[in-house]
């Protein structure tokens, strides 16, 4: 997920390698095997999936977990 220690992270890469924040990042999804979406998870987007979680349109919802990686673990 792109956090502030994430973005943090991605900046300290490109100065030690003289790249961009970008290329950093894609340093860091790189060490991890990849991320099939091509860039990180946003903390909205989690927000967005608790928010409807919470709210009366997942009331039926039970004994689910869901992965946000952007396809990084393989699920099936």
């Amino acid at each position: 997920m792109e956090t502030e220690s994430s973005v943090a992270l991605a900046k300290r890469l490109a100065e030690e390698h003289g790249v961009d924040v970008e290329a950093g990042k894609r340093m860091i999804m790189d060490s991890l095997g990849g991320v099939p979406i091509g860039r990180p998870s946003t903390p909205d987007e989690i927000a967005n999936l608790v928010a409807f979680l919470a709210s009366d349109r997942a009331g039926t919802i039970t004994g689910t977990e869901y992965v946000i990686d952007g396809g990084t673990v393989p699920t099936a």
